[in-house]
């Protein structure tokens, strides 16, 4: 096995997965480092018309998955890698890049995560997060209209649109490659609290 365990958390937008991969960043602290898929979305400022618009932010095609894969192939070889940054309020790629180090544990968080065979292949393991549609529509809304600017009314339309669509698609068939599957109805901290005395004591090893 390689010094690096990169692991993926994955599942539905508002499942979850982020605030559990938080978690674990910061109970693990400079052992571990954590990798947004959101990081990777392609410039779409020539695109985006309206909030809650025709841009599909949720296809997998929206994002440069591959380079990903690139950046996580980088930090299992125990060197650092340079990642994009993403503005969700000019739908552009800013010039600087964000410098991630290897570390002893990489966590990827992303809702695609698991779809492409060749990002899948990065992960020594994968955990899904399976959550109720209305628990994690509210969590989405509550994110993107405090953290992103976004208005309520855009965020529902591109739920209904766009957001449920592809989740049924892309995310939800993905679940079935995961080695372990989370229930998330809104209380998961006996899985949580497990999972972390498992990578601590992968890092005393």
């Amino acid at each position: 096995m390689s010094s690096t365990f990169i692991l993926g958390v994955a599942g539905g937008s508002g499942s979850g997965k982020t605030y559990f991969a938080k978690a674990l960043k910061e109970a693990l602290g400079d052992h571990a480092v954590i990798v947004y898929q959101d990081n990777f979305y392609i410039d779409q400022s020539h695109r985006f018309d309206h909030d809650g618009g025709s841009v599909n932010f949720d296809h997998p095609e929206s994002l440069d998955l591959r380079l990903l894969a690139e950046c996580l192939a980088e930090l299992r070889t125990g060197r650092a890698t340079n990642i994009p940054i993403y503005d969700f309020k000019t739908h552009t790629r800013v010039r600087e890049q964000l410098r991630i180090p290897s570390t002893t544990i990489v966590i990827v968080d992303g809702i695609l995560i698991f779809h492409p065979d060749y990002l899948r292949s990065q992960f020594d393991e994968m955990v899904f997060f399976d959550t109720p549609e209305a628990l994690r529509f509210e969590r989405r809304l509550e994110r993107d209209v405090n953290e992103r600017g976004r208005t309520p009314d855009g965020v529902r339309a591109q739920f209904l649109k766009q957001v449920k669509p592809m989740h049924d698609q892309f995310v939800e068939p993905s679940k079935a490659h995961a080695h372990t599957v989370v229930k998330d109805l809104g209380d998961y901290h006996e899985y949580f609290d497990a999972y972390k005395e498992k990578l601590l004591r992968l890092i005393s090893l």
